[in-house]
């Protein structure tokens, strides 16, 4: 379970992502609404599932080359506050940064916004507690070559994605094809909020354990 348990925190986000309406599925329902097709609605998840992806590797990837030069406990410390910090952020200020791509956006408008929106909400920062065992060790140089590998971090990345873009497509079918838009003005909970709280409540939760 030692091992286990940062897999299942990076694919149980990965669901909590997908669920999200904010990270892709929603888009991706009404593009393939405005253009009246499933196809454009299955094709949208793609671009977005990748955007969201490049959005955590970079975090996954300056995590890694930090444990290379500085202490883990240093680490756990800053992603604590950062994360803490953000969500602060997020609260007051998370609503009035959204991205806007229009509904004829292609391929690489929908990667971007998707990166753009992954970044935003913090997707990158939220991973962390499960990045660190899987990428860093107890010595910040002994053992991350061998602990916090390249593929190590891909992986972890592509788990994360891969549940990510499994949930977001399950809904986004769902709703295009039976449910409709109009679940979200009536029993939608407020998915933004719950995020929010678990930002603060993860960075609480590093630093307790620092």
């Amino acid at each position: 379970m030692k091992e286990l348990w940062p897999w299942l925190v990076l694919a149980g986000l990965g669901a909590f992502h997908g669920l999200n309406p904010a990270m892709g599925w929603l888009f991706a329902v009404a593009l393939g609404l405005h253009r009246m097709s499933r196809a454009t609605v299955l094709l949208a998840l793609a671009p977005i599932a990748l955007g969201h992806a490049l959005s955590i590797a970079i975090v996954a990837a300056a995590v890694l080359s930090a444990g290379v030069v500085i202490d883990t406990r240093a680490i756990r410390i800053s992603s604590g506050l950062l994360l803490i910090g953000w969500a602060i952020y997020h609260y007051l200020y998370g609503h009035r940064h959204r991205v806007r791509i229009g509904m004829r956006a292609g391929a690489a408008g929908l990667v971007l916004w998707s990166f753009l929106m992954a970044s935003a909400h913090g997707a990158g920062l939220m991973i962390l507690p499960a990045l660190m065992p899987l990428c860093l060790a107890a010595s910040p140089i002994g053992e991350i070559t061998a602990r916090g590998s390249a593929p190590t971090t891909i992986a972890a990345v592509g788990v994360h994605t891969g549940i990510m873009l499994a949930v977001s497509g399950l809904i986004a079918v769902v709703i295009y094809e039976w449910v409709g838009l109009s679940i979200l003005r009536s029993a939608w909970i407020n998915v933004d909020l719950i995020w929010t709280a678990a930002l603060a409540t993860t960075g609480i939760s590093l630093l307790a354990l620092t």
